[in-house]
């Protein structure tokens, strides 16, 4: 990749006409500074502040997911997935469940599939919140990030009314949710919906035009969309670099080929487009989950929460806790003792940093035989080295808050 800061074009004259490099620098950025925003070390070998080299390392908080998978019952396994991208634990929640619905040949009511659309989106909103107001306040603004953090935590609240949890969800079950929604979050949702497109607006006005963000994140980081191709980028990164692909709909799941919507792109995969890219898609979001509280309203069944599988819905707690019936048949789904088909699935899911993908292969067992995860965050971690390269050390922070590692996701 060619080398676009001017600096780096010095260095590289420097080097051409036979100087050298009188003196290089080795930093450890990570694994517990604050700026890499998780667990991961990058060794850069510095001349003075441009990167001329780097390492990754990762792994250390390698859990082993997909091998615990191997040796859980398939109930058990949802709590392992929102301990990934916990920035938007329910879609991985969701994700998994349509895999499992997959094996399983579930078919989910509409009116349960819309609710899976709302929460769903709303978790990229809580994605897409963090990763731009960390964005802001690498490039030195604290405002937006102070601000803006009100909703996202607006939207956890929805999380703790639908389920208990705010962060590590467990949201959902396979065929549906363990519960209807109370009408306190349906009026939580309604009101983050009234109030987030003003907020949104405020904060383009905060950082969108402002020069020094500007200065700060055009040209930083930029990556061609061959490249981003060759290395299997998907969801946000890929389409800042100018493809249009979202796996919502190249392949439509959780009936998303019901709703209108835009797939916003940038142009030249730089900090700015990233930060662009998902500040539309946030609007987005707000339209999408709009178009389903219509079509919600246009549903006369109010009651509907989970599809007709009973061997595969959890009994509700009440019936568990007073019906002996109800309490070994839950016991008998938790613990993996219902048959399951044999068979080889893949489902994939737009998650809010790309295409989150499960694959699993059963051999009828009470466990999964096994267990693939496709994380976004380790696919596309690998180019980070090629990103930075030939950039400055203060660009290595900015392009990799744009593009929003997740340390959970990276090392699963």
């Amino acid at each position: 990749m060619s080398m676009t800061h001017p600096q780096a074009d010095l260095w590289k004259a420097d080097l051409a006409d036979g100087g050298g490099l009188k003196e290089l620098t080795t930093l450890n950025l990570g694994p517990t500074h604050p700026a890499t925003h998780g667990i991961f070390q990058n060794v850069l070998t510095l001349d003075g502040e441009i990167i001329v080299d780097t390492e990754q390392t990762i792994g250390y908080i390698h859990r082993a997911f997909e091998k615990i998978c191997e040796r859980r019952p398939f109930y058990q396994i949802t709590t392992l997935t929102d301990r990934m991208n916990y920035c938007s634990a329910p879609i991985n929640n969701m994700g998994w469940h349509m895999a499992v619905e997959k094996l399983l040949g579930v078919e989910l009511p509409k009116r349960v599939e819309y609710m899976r659309v709302i929460i769903m989106e709303l978790s990229r909103i809580t994605d897409h919140i963090i990763c731009n107001t960390i964005i802001g306040q690498d490039a030195g603004a604290t405002t937006p990030f102070l601000y803006y953090y009100q909703f996202r935590e607006r939207i956890y609240e929805v999380y703790e009314e639908i389920c208990g949890a705010r962060l590590t969800t467990n949201m959902g079950r396979i065929g549906g949710f363990e519960r209807n929604f109370t009408d306190l979050a349906w009026q939580r949702i309604r009101a983050i919906l009234k109030d987030l497109p003003a907020a949104l607006d405020e904060f383009d006005k905060l950082l969108v035009r402002n020069r020094v963000f500007m200065d700060r994140t055009i040209n930083c980081g930029p990556f061609p969309l061959d490249r981003a191709l060759a290395y299997g980028f998907t969801g946000p990164n890929l389409r800042a670099c100018g493809l249009d692909y979202d796996v919502r709909v190249a392949d439509p799941y959780s009936s998303y080929e019901d709703f209108d919507f835009a797939i916003p792109v940038g142009q030249s995969g730089d900090v700015f487009d990233r930060f662009t890219v998902r500040q539309e898609e946030m609007r987005q979001s707000i339209a999408i989950i709009r178009q389903a509280l219509d079509k919600l309203d246009k549903i006369p069944d109010k009651a509907t929460y989970r599809a007709d599988v009973p061997d595969w819905v959890l009994p509700p707690k009440e019936e568990v806790y007073n019906d002996m019936e109800a309490l070994i048949w839950h016991f008998k789904m938790v613990m993996g003792e219902v048959e399951v088909p044999v068979g080889e699935v893949y489902h994939c899911v737009e998650g809010g940093n790309g295409e989150l993908g499960f694959y699993i292969v059963s051999d009828g067992g009470r466990t999964p035989f096994r267990v693939h995860l496709r994380r976004p965050c380790f696919i596309y971690y690998q180019a980070y080295p090629e990103i930075i390269k030939g950039g400055m050390l203060s660009d290595a922070i900015l392009t990799m808050s744009s593009m929003n590692v997740i340390a959970g996701e990276l090392d699963a």
